[in-house]
């Protein structure tokens, strides 16, 4: 499979690049990704939007006033319980979990396409472009009205592209 190529940023290509998303005060920096489960924010862009910082029971993440502030993510707050995937209208939240095993990440996004994958199905990972990454089993698929009809998808994958999954192709 290819691997994740650099391209030329959120004005551009439609999505953020890694330099954008290391800049973005909502990307925990990598000396937090071992503390365990951790919310990845890629809000690169400062538009009119707050549901993360109101859905968050920690009040790991603030975006305050004025409401156009790019979210700032308080990486030793987040519990990385995930109540902000779904509340996020842009989709622009994940949880990663560097600490899953020893060989294995795990990563819990939001997913609104159909079918939905089933527990312990083998699915291709991709990056914020829809490249292909890797392989990953599913682990759970998290679809409840209480998220507003964003099911969450749950999948273990090889650590060493712990970066860059972002998603998984559409079955």
């Amino acid at each position: 499979m290819p691997g994740h190529s650099e391209h030329a940023g959120v004005k551009l290509s439609g999505a953020p690049n890694r330099e954008e998303l290391r800049n973005s005060p909502g990307y925990p920096p990598e000396g937090l990704w071992g503390k365990g489960p951790l919310a990845f924010i890629e809000c690169v862009e400062e538009i009119p939007c707050n549901p993360c910082e109101t859905s968050c029971p920690q009040g790991a993440i603030k975006v305050g006033k004025p409401i156009t502030n790019l979210p700032v993510l308080d990486g030793n707050k987040c519990l990385g319980c995930g109540a902000c995937i779904a509340a996020c209208p842009g989709l622009a939240i994940y949880v990663k979990d560097y600490t899953f095993s020893e060989t294995e990440a795990l990563i819990t996004f939001p997913f609104e396409y159909w079918p939905l994958p089933e527990k312990g199905r083998q699915v291709v990972l991709v990056d914020e472009m829809g490249e292909p990454v890797c392989r990953g089993e599913v682990l759970r698929v998290v679809d409840i009205p209480k998220n507003n009809r964003t099911p969450l998808i749950t999948v273990k994958y090889p650590k060493e592209f712990f970066e860059e999954v972002k998603s998984m192709q559409r079955l």
